[in-house]
């Protein structure tokens, strides 16, 4: 069992805390293990760490930093079962789904390789004898935050943009998943010099004292959107990934068996713990019977298992907490008159299972409708016209992403003109070209996340004039 958990000046180290965050297997709720709490002198430790390696780093020629990332991704694939079985022991996600986690990654790393390299300023059009240069810099020590749902997708993302850029970086992953992310790291960190990439342990214990440290240039986040709000306050630069309540409209003409199989990817996906999970569906009334119908077959098909057993197809929540977070929404639904049509009971068992759940006749007091739920639940509320549809489907504070199912291409036009969210997705709950990147809106973020402009997030950029003396 891990012991050493604060990696600094290329070594692990005892934190300088005190208590530990049990991490159990939300499937079996055997024990997997234990972190430590996390304190500010650990912060201070690795901090000071990457702060003394930031200029050297950033003198290393981008080239050889995204070779260097390139050997990192490739050591990722190397253990990407591995990495893959610790993601599916910490937060339950089916295994399948943990090695495309993984698989992702990797992926990010290698493009963030190849586009590292190539990302640049430009030359402005001044007077002739002098010359003038926009130029871009790495803005020097990093702090990442990642979360649980995705550990090493995401991680990836955001730890290899700001190394190819020339940063250092201090990372913190979830309490809920912090073997995989020290396993990453060790991988990550294998061919870089002490310094470039350290990581604290804990829960807000670490946290709070990272948001919060003067000796930040960069602060990146994806996680809750009550953290979020926290470190929006940090001194430094802040780039945001938060919550959603994300969208998903169900428009007249589709077909609405393929529309119910869609809904269910995007409402069941990952026990509905992704970012970007379909939160609340707006079906128009001329197809919502025989959708609801379908989506409840869909749900009622999956198999719920732990995620170490391949036929399972849907996995259990991170914990009891989140379940009871998700059990409570449903409940307070059902309390308020929605139609309960499948799932909404806790199983009796070890773990922290949650069956797919449709909930019909949802009205917008509701939190299943209004609040974060991430869970699986498919909340459905029926709309009389797809203008009806857009109106409730921008209604909240979120504004992450959004879907709509549709055969009309002046509905598909106003939508992605009309929604207010940082990704549209039109007649696809999930997919997209490599390398996309967006903006979320309202309380779901802000700044870039991933995709060529994250580099440009991860740097600043200098003006400058040179004239002939």
């Amino acid at each position: 069992m891990r012991t050493l958990w604060l990696f600094a000046d290329g070594e692990w180290r005892a934190s300088a805390g005190t208590g530990t965050i049990a991490v159990d297997d939300p499937a079996t709720g055997e024990r997997v293990g234990a972190c430590p709490r996390g304190c500010a002198e650990d912060v201070e430790t690795a901090v000071r760490s990457a702060r003394a390696a930031a200029p050297g780093w950033a003198r290393v020629a981008p080239a050889e930093r995204g070779a260097l990332l390139r050997r990192a991704a490739a050591r990722v694939r190397e253990h990407a079962d591995e990495l893959a079985r610790l993601v599916t022991a910490e937060m339950g996600k089916p295994l399948a789904d943990a090695r495309g986690g993984v698989e992702a990654g990797a992926g990010t790393l290698e493009q963030y390789a190849e586009l590292g390299p190539l990302h640049g300023g430009r030359s402005l059009q001044g007077g002739w004898g002098a010359t003038d240069l926009m130029v871009r810099e790495p803005r020097g020590v990093v702090g990442v935050i990642t979360p649980w749902n995705d550990p090493v997708a995401i991680a990836c993302g955001l730890i290899g943009a700001a190394l190819v850029t020339g940063n250092t970086v201090v990372h913190k992953p979830s309490e809920r998943t912090p073997h995989t992310g020290a396993r990453l790291v060790e991988l990550l960190a294998a061919d870089l010099p002490p310094g470039v990439l350290t990581m604290v342990a804990g829960d807000r214990s670490a946290g709070a004292p990272l948001a919060a440290h003067p000796d930040l240039d960069l602060l990146a986040h994806v996680g809750s959107s009550a953290a979020g709000r926290e470190i929006a306050a940090a001194r430094c630069r802040v780039l945001r990934e938060n919550g959603g309540k994300d969208p998903l409209i169900v428009d007249a003409g589709v077909d609405p068996k393929w529309a119910a199989e869609q809904a269910a990817l995007g409402c069941f996906a990952n026990a509905g713990q992704i970012c970007v999970s379909v939160e609340r569906i707006y079906v128009h009334r001329s197809v919502a019977e025989p959708f609801t119908t379908s989506l409840v077959a869909a749900a009622e098909a999956l198999r719920t298992g732990p995620g170490l057993d391949e036929a399972t197809t849907l996995g259990p929540l991170v914990d009891r907490r989140q379940r009871e977070t998700v059990h409570e929404h449903v409940r307070a639904a059902v309390a308020a008159g929605a139609r309960l049509l499948t799932g909404g009971r806790i199983p009796d068992g070890p773990g922290a299972f949650y069956p797919a759940t449709v909930l019909a006749d949802c009205t917008d007091d509701m939190a299943v409708l209004r609040e974060e739920t991430f869970g699986p639940v498919a909340a459905v509320r029926v709309a009389e016209s797809f203008d009806e549809a857009l109106a409730l489907a921008n209604t909240g504070e979120y504004g992450l992403a959004a879907t709509v199912l549709t055969p009309s291409l002046a509905h598909v036009q106003r939508a992605w003109r009309e929604l207010r969210a940082g990704t549209v997705k039109v007649n696809a709950v999930f997919g997209g070209a490599p390398g996309g990147a967006a903006q979320p809106l309202g309380a779901s973020g802000e700044g870039f996340g991933y995709g060529p402009e994250l580099l440009d997030e991860m740097t600043h950029t200098k003006v400058v004039h040179i004239a002939a003396p």
